[in-house]
């Protein structure tokens, strides 16, 4: 049981690094390190308001299968 925890605990949290760095539109390297990218908050549509929403699934994802991983090592 810990191995398939372990195994999807590694595959989640490469799919929500993914899924973060795909969000810094144009931003280049600065929005990876912090830059300021302008301070414009724009509304999130389509393709952008999906990955949105599916980076705060894989970020619960990751936290609940964090908490199963200490639940069951003990």
């Amino acid at each position: 049981m810990e191995t398939y925890l372990d195994v999807a605990l590694i595959i989640t949290s490469i799919a929500l690094i993914a899924s973060v760095i795909l969000q810094s539109k144009g931003a280049g390297l600065g929005g990876l390190t912090g830059a300021d990218t302008g301070g414009i908050f724009t509304a999130r549509r389509g393709v952008e308001k999906l990955l949105f929403r599916v980076t705060i699934g894989l970020g619960f994802l990751f936290f609940l299968l964090a908490i199963l991983t200490v639940i069951t090592t003990g």
